[in-house]
């Protein structure tokens, strides 16, 4: 199966600022990656490259089989995208913009009446107004005018730079259930972000850089898995947590007077079964059980690779 994206030995450099350091990447067709990093990562810069914005001082790319300096106008017609650093003529209206937009690139494989019913839908979903000036729309409102462009010609590829920036959380919402329809169609999603919690909820897989590097590729649960989970039980009585500390799974565990009860705090990085089976030799009164999230992980992460 060819990979939708494919990334090997990339390198950037800018004078004397390196922004990548060799990454390799490798997205398969009808998935979503979330691209994580903090600011100056080089989350932007690689996503530059793969639309031939931007040369790689070295290493090689290929984006839907092809070379992007190679594809040109044929190849873009088949991603779409929206930057970081979204600008948009001010002199025209929503419609007439999208229209153009239409009209020089989206309409190469989609039929133009097509493609004006798509974006007309998909305005609609997601509460934009055709009608108003480009020059007067807030933020959150020129986001939705770059999304309609990026989703518009159902590109076997989209590329997307932090999405949902001014967005307010319905339209997130609409948004990542528009993601989740290209995935289900066997379309595939590049997604840079921030928002760790969008990227939990949209994506298959994570590339978590920092400073040019890949730090972690993997899948969204298995690096929330990298921190285990915590449970609470409380139990009948005075219990002690010294006898669960060497038990297989058990990273860590403390207990706490909760009247005449006890409140014992177990944090597993394995299987819990040998800590649920020491506690159930006592009374069980109520567990509850915390699943890591995303950021918790990936900040875990960050912190261990400062060290």
């Amino acid at each position: 199966m060819t990979p939708a994206v494919e990334i090997s030995g990339l390198h950037k450099q800018y004078g004397s600022r390196v922004a990548l350091r060799g990454i390799d990447v490798r997205v398969d067709p009808g998935t979503v990656v979330g691209f994580v990093g903090p600011n100056g990562a080089g989350k932007t810069t690689a996503m530059r490259i793969l639309l031939d914005v931007l040369r790689p001082t070295s290493g090689q790319v290929r984006v839907l089989g092809e070379d992007p300096r190679a594809g040109g106008a044929r190849l873009r017609a088949r991603i779409g995208y929206l930057p970081g650093e979204l600008r948009l003529d001010g002199r025209h209206d929503v419609a007439s913009l999208l229209d153009h937009f239409v009209e020089i690139s989206h309409a190469r494989h989609v039929p133009r009446h097509d493609a004006r019913a798509a974006w007309r839908d998909l305005a609609d979903r997601i509460g934009l107004d055709p009608t108003r000036r480009v020059r007067g729309l807030s933020k959150g409102n020129k986001q939705k005018v770059g999304l309609v462009q990026a989703f518009v010609h159902r590109p076997e590829l989209l590329i997307l730079d932090e999405p949902t920036s001014g967005l307010d959380p319905l339209v997130q919402a609409e948004f990542l259930a528009m993601v989740r329809e290209v995935r289900d169609e066997g379309r595939t999603v590049f997604l840079s972000s921030h928002v760790l919690s969008e990227v939990e909820q949209a994506a298959d897989s994570v590339v978590v850089l920092r400073e040019g590097r890949v730090v972690l590729t993997s899948g969204v649960d298995a690096v929330r898995a990298q921190l285990g989970q915590r449970v609470h039980l409380t139990l009948s009585g005075r219990v002690e947590a010294a006898p669960f500390l060497p038990l297989d799974g058990v990273r860590g565990a403390t207990a706490a007077p909760a009247g005449a009860n006890t409140r014992l705090t177990l944090d597993l990085d394995g299987t819990p079964d040998a800590a649920l089976r020491l506690a159930t030799t006592h009374t069980v009164l109520a567990i509850d059980a915390e699943r890591p999230d995303l950021e918790a992980a990936v900040m875990s992460l960050y912190a261990k690779e400062s060290r």
